[in-house]
């Protein structure tokens, strides 16, 4: 019996496949520790979040920090997701040399329903391992906003946020890198009236 591997990119690599037009127009892919993998198309209660917290994080951001909206990233370990959002510090070239890193990153969020458990076991351990300070989860099924800080490496090797913190729709909270803001979370949820 023959095992077989599945072919691992540099990032490098998969820039020349995007430029080479390898993936079709209007696939959603990114690369993962070296692979590209096909994202889950959104369902309307995704896409609705998205558009809320676009709304709610531009009004309150706004000259504190760059929001970008499912635009890659750049990780140290072969990867370069693409978050629902990415808010990262302001830099004069506007990111037109590389897509942002690590050190650039203030807070990423990703928007779960079908892919919540890619997003805890699989993306939430790409970012700590990137020393990426917050990771939120905007977690639609459960109804909650999963706040992660503090990443660190286990005895095992593996990567993970030492603190956890849920917050409900009706509760409020406050936004890393940006002084004196927060904010009702009930104005992203879609099933919950701001």
């Amino acid at each position: 019996m023959t095992l077989t591997t599945a072919k691992r990119f540099t990032i490098e690599e998969y820039h020349r496949l995007i430029e080479l037009g390898f993936f079709a127009e209007g696939d959603r892919t990114e690369l993962i520790q070296g692979e590209a993998i096909q994202m889950v198309p959104k369902g309307k209660p995704h896409a609705v979040c998205c558009m809320n917290l676009n709304e709610q994080l531009i009004l309150r951001v706004s000259g504190q920090g760059k929001i970008r909206c499912q635009d890659p990233i750049t990780l140290p370990n072969h990867s370069e997701p693409e978050p629902d959002f990415t808010l990262v510090q302001n830099r004069e070239d506007n990111y037109l040399s590389h897509h942002p890193m690590p050190d650039d990153i203030l807070l990423v969020i990703e928007i779960a329903d079908s892919s919540l458990d890619y997003d805890r076991q699989v993306k939430l351990p790409l970012y700590a391992e990137a020393g990426i300070s917050d990771y939120w989860i905007v977690n639609l099924l459960e109804k909650q906003l999963e706040i992660y800080t503090t990443p660190y490496q286990k005895s095992t090797g593996t990567f993970d946020y030492r603190q956890k913190q849920v917050k409900l729709p009706n509760e409020t909270t406050t936004i890393p890198g940006v002084e004196g803001v927060s904010w009702e979370l009930n104005r992203i949820f879609p099933a919950i009236s701001p």
